[in-house]
């Protein structure tokens, strides 16, 4: 890779004393922040200078649950009028099962896309994958840094469904074919919520401590989850889980809104990470400002990412907006002291903690991965600029992501990829989703 210099831009580190420059710089060789501090830094005429006057730069972003199959080509069709329930199994379902594979590529180079053009350069893929060699080449088309997962799941009459010994097959050669380390790497995935037996669930926390890698479900999102668990074991659904001996600080679950006592007390005894998606569970009604105890559990010591979650349920990949709903949710409940400094905090350096990856993302230090973003701050978007923090969470400045930069290759530039044709993918993306939709008999 050429050597990269990043200079005059305003620096938002992350680091531990949270520093920021004025008119710094960052250098970086072979994929790793190798230098990094005010003006100019050393001139190289080998190296690849990228001027950032007026720009303001950060870590890249993480989103710690994005589906990136099955919804992407028909983003903003599910109804927002109807119950998740209904979105589920009415639509998301019949669409995920005559999604083929051609499908499941261009829409994980499109999802992928999407998020590099807002700023985050991490994502963990929610387990709704199919053909994962297909997902990985449009991951790696687009130059985003993924977790990858499939489908995991063992109830009857349900697209992708096998009995647990051969989901837990599928789940350790997908590790082994993406291993830890790479820019894309595996992660044992199961769909989660009532949709796994004990076997199922119990097998999956134990290979993935067995390779040393994360596991990944979804759970109560809505009250739903811990009434089936009630009735089939007499336990909540985190109490089932703990009875299993799933949970453990190699584990990430993704929304946790309907929790209680109990329940919270043992995620945060067992350090267990949540993906905290407040702008999915707005838009489809699932009660998080009435009963999410997120912010709880961030005070108590739990370890919380944010997520943007599938195109019908989030719609949307830009994880500055989910950091401002985030805080704005926490201030309306009461929590006036949780601002835009901490949201920020937990879409960049907590967001890695809690997925498993501060070794190497979430912050801009010497020695990490080169990960970042630079914002073009020059024009009305930023106006006469502010505070950073608060203009980067409230400010609604996703769009003027001009730059991004991921293990040191510039994936996005001037607001355009280097690797993909873009216009060439929308117009994919389009003709592909006429076709589902009418495979899976939709009539939309």
């Amino acid at each position: 890779m050429a050597k990269l210099i990043i200079t005059g831009g305003d620096i938002v580190t992350m680091n531990p004393g949270r520093e920021e420059i004025v008119g710094g710089h960052i250098v970086v060789e072979d994929g790793l922040i190798t230098a990094l501090g005010p003006g100019q830094g050393v001139p190289d005429p080998e190296a690849v200078v990228i001027d950032a006057a007026g720009c303001v730069v950060t870590p890249g972003l993480i989103n710690a649950h994005q589906h990136f199959t099955g919804d992407p080509l028909v983003a903003c069709c599910i109804p927002d009028t109807i119950t998740s329930n209904e979105a589920i199994f009415e639509w998301a379902v019949p669409i995920h099962e005559h999604h083929t594979a051609d499908d499941d590529e261009v829409a994980a180079t499109l999802t992928a896309l999407q998020c590099l053009r807002t700023g985050t350069t991490t994502a963990v893929e929610a387990g709704t994958v199919a053909h994962p060699e297909r997902v990985a080449a449009g991951m790696t088309a687009a130059g985003i840094r993924a977790t990858l997962g499939r489908w995991g799941w063992d109830v009857p009459d349900v697209p992708y469904g096998a009995p647990a010994d051969e989901v837990l097959a599928l789940q350790r050669s997908l590790v082994a074919g993406w291993p830890a380390g790479g820019r894309v790497e595996g992660w044992v995935t199961l769909v989660g919520h009532a949709l796994a037996s004990d076997e199922l669930l119990a097998g999956a926390a134990e290979l993935s401590r067995e390779l040393g890698v994360n596991l990944t479900m979804h759970m109560s999102p809505t009250p739903d989850d811990s009434a089936e668990y009630r009735e089939r074991s007499g336990k909540s659904a985190i109490e089932h889980l703990a009875s299993l001996d799933v949970l453990g600080p190699n584990v990430l679950i993704a929304h946790a809104v309907h929790l209680d006592d109990a329940e919270l007390d043992l995620l945060l005894e067992h350090d267990v990470s949540i993906a905290y998606c407040p702008w999915a569970y707005l838009r489809l009604g699932q009660g998080v400002s009435i009963s999410g105890r997120h912010i709880e559990f961030v005070e108590r010591g739990g370890r919380l990412a944010l997520g943007a979650d599938a195109a019908n349920a989030g719609d949307h990949r830009d994880l500055l907006l989910t950091a401002a709903v985030t805080a704005g949710l926490a201030r309306d409940i009461g929590y006036d002291q949780f601002g835009s400094a901490n949201a920020l905090a937990h879409a960049t350096i907590e967001g890695a903690r809690a997925v498993g990856m501060t070794d190497r993302v979430g912050s801009l230090e010497v020695g990490k991965a080169a990960d970042l973003v630079v914002f073009d701050a020059s024009g009305l978007d930023w106006g006469a600029r502010g505070d950073l923090t608060m203009q980067l969470v409230w400010g609604n400045i996703g769009s003027t992501v001009r730059d991004v930069i991921v293990d040191g290759e510039l994936v996005i530039r001037d607001r355009a990829s280097t690797k993909v044709d873009e216009a060439e993918l929308i117009a994919e993306s389009r003709d592909r989703k006429a076709s589902l939709l009418r495979r899976a008999g939709i009539d939309r």
